[in-house]
């Protein structure tokens, strides 16, 4: 009777020690964008030039390490206007930051992935 209650606990522990605790998350999209600019684009004066889009990541163990979410969400944004090399009288308009958690155990990464459009004036 022990040695089988014995292997039961064994081959329990072993199951839960082969399967995976990973956790992916999608988190919501932030569209406060840290570019102040007021564009009136009432007017067919301007032209889709490309579309941007670039990311930047913070790794965690044990919840230390990496950067805060502002910090990640600037960092992002800062890639991006560099990215889009804006030029004469582009703008950087529909700026978005979506974010990506993985988590394994005790590891944490946080993706930030930001999106934006570049236009130019032609009036």
């Amino acid at each position: 009777m022990r040695k089988s209650l014995l292997k039961l606990f064994v081959a329990v522990a072993a199951v839960f020690m082969l399967t995976g605790c990973g956790i992916s998350t999608q988190l919501t999209t932030n569209n406060a964008n840290l570019i102040q600019t007021e564009v009136v684009l009432a007017q067919n004066n301007f032209n889709v030039v490309r579309n941007v889009a670039t990311s930047a990541d913070a790794s965690y163990i044990f919840g230390i390490g990496g950067l805060s979410k502002k910090a990640l969400q600037s960092n992002a944004i800062a890639e991006l206007t560099k990215k889009a090399n804006l030029t004469g009288s582009q703008a950087l308009i529909n700026v978005t930051v979506k974010y990506n958690v993985k988590m394994i155990l005790c590891y944490t990464k946080i993706t930030a992935y930001a999106e934006g459009t570049v236009i130019e004036f032609n009036k």
